[in-house]
């Protein structure tokens, strides 16, 4: 399936290219060749135009990849997808506009770039509607649907039939399930026990299996090589789906050591030496370039935040890192000055007295954070990656929340895929600690960029940052 989806992503990818360049050439044809658009002037030869097209049409793959248009199909509606194209356009014509007007390009048709746009989210809609129909009519045949059986009744086995059921595109028509301990008969959302183990050399055959899903219990693990044996015996596809899946990660990385499988829990792309030393250099160049740009805000910060309030402009505060280590946090002063144990009392809530007025305005907008800047200087965080916490509530939600440590194996950030997700401030910690995951398990420079470029969108303002 990952296979077939990275081909299809490809296709897309292709696509897109294609569309952009015929969306962008009837915008010039329309443009300079009617007076839909109003009159027709000469403006810049065609070369001209059509050379721009060698740095828009990455723009736009670009874009789309950051607007999450190149995930499977069946995990986005409709109209989030229509939704995610809309956005994509309109942020790729705002940087185009901007580009124009800082390097000055007066001739350059505005109204052609709004033309393309508008020509490229009805084609590109268009195009993404028949591909998802054509994949939807072809796995609903029955020509096309794989038949397969289930040996073994767990979670796992209930988790498969939960999906196949939600998404009938995956294309599978599940027969049954072989299992020696649930009584036959007995089923689990029209998926009935259909027989016992040891008959599984005749049930094969008799229901023209296309696939075999082995997906025993913990407890009958002990029957595994010889049911692989006499699935294999049968000459029909296996897959093994195991019951610990709600241990082991997504995507385990198997290494082979002289020979032998080892199966890590857990695949951390950071703790790749080449990697994480590629991600360093981006925090460092990255750091700086934001404290030049920043500049101007932080200085009216540091002016607000003494108007306001008597105290120091920075707010120190221990947090735990990469490995669990300790480091001092910085940010601007954003409450009242406070004896520590008042202000370890806990989390800051909605119309928290000990908030100024100033400060509830830095909170809401973020700046109180901008002087982490220095915390990635100085390598104790990245720019990208789970947010830290204080020691006290890390040794709390260790205790309470399966895998909440693993987020201690990279660089804490000053924004992150929980960040942009919605998930800051008074929010669900099992959700928040869902997303780090998933950004410590699929971290890529392509996810950093994507987080850093929606941080601008969703995560500078949010309505649970009190």
């Amino acid at each position: 399936m990952s296979e077939s989806q990275m081909h299809l992503s490809r296709g897309l990818m292709l696509a897109d290219a294609i569309i952009v360049i015929v969306s962008y050439i009837l915008a010039w044809f329309i443009r300079f060749r009617t007076d839909l658009l109003g009159k027709v002037y000469a403006g810049l030869s065609v070369s001209y135009y059509m050379q721009s097209l060698i740095y828009i049409v990455p723009l736009f793959l670009l874009l789309n990849y950051i607007f999450n248009l190149y995930v499977p199909m069946m995990t986005q509606r409709r109209y989030k997808e229509a939704g995610n194209i809309i956005k994509s356009n309109i942020v790729a014509v705002l940087i185009m506009i901007v580009f124009l007007y800082v390097t000055k390009q007066e001739h350059f048709a505005r109204t052609m770039i709004v033309a393309f746009a508008f020509i490229n989210i009805v084609l590109d809609g268009l195009v993404r509607n028949i591909i998802r129909t054509i994949m939807k009519k072809s796995a609903r045949k029955s020509t096309n649907r794989k038949k397969i059986i289930l040996v073994g009744y767990s979670d796992s086995a209930e988790e498969f039939i939960d999906r196949v059921k939600g998404f009938p595109e995956l294309g599978y028509d599940i027969v049954g399930i072989v299992d020696d301990v649930i009584s036959e008969g007995t089923q689990y959302r029209g998926v009935q026990v259909i027989g016992r183990l040891a008959a599984i050399r005749d049930i094969l055959p008799a229901n023209a299996v296309d696939e075999i899903a082995i997906t025993l219990c913990l407890d009958q693990y002990y029957k595994l090589k010889s049911i692989v044996a006499e699935c294999e015996k049968s000459g029909v596809h296996t897959k093994f789906i195991p019951d610990y899946y709600n241990v082991i990660s997504t995507k385990p990385h198997t290494e082979d050591m002289l020979g032998l499988p080892v199966v890590n829990i857990r695949y951390v792309p950071l703790s790749n030496f080449f990697y994480a030393t590629v991600k360093r250099i981006g925090d460092i160049v990255g750091s700086l370039i934001c404290i030049a740009i920043f500049s101007p805000v932080m200085l009216i910060a540091a002016i607000g935040i003494k108007i306001s309030s008597p105290g120091p402009l920075i707010f120190k505060q221990v947090r735990v890192g990469l490995h669990n280590r300790e480091f001092v946090m910085y940010k601007f002063r954003s409450m009242k000055v406070q004896d520590e144990k008042t202000e370890k009392k806990g989390w800051t809530t909605k119309d928290d007295p000990r908030v100024t007025k100033f400060g509830k305005f830095i909170r809401k907008t973020s700046i109180d954070e901008l002087p982490q800047f220095i915390n990635v200087l100085k390598g104790d965080m990245s720019l990208v990656g789970p947010r830290p916490e204080r020691p006290q509530f890390v040794e709390k939600f260790r205790e309470e929340i399966p895998r909440y440590m693993i987020k201690h194996q990279v660089r804490p950030g000053i924004t992150g895929w929980a960040q942009i997700n919605g998930f800051r401030g008074d929010t669900s910690i099992k959700k928040r600690i869902d997303c780090d995951l998933y950004y410590i398990e699929n971290w890529s420079i392509g996810l950093d960029i994507k987080i850093l470029f929606l941080t601008i969108f969703k995560g500078f303002v949010n309505k649970n940052a009190y």
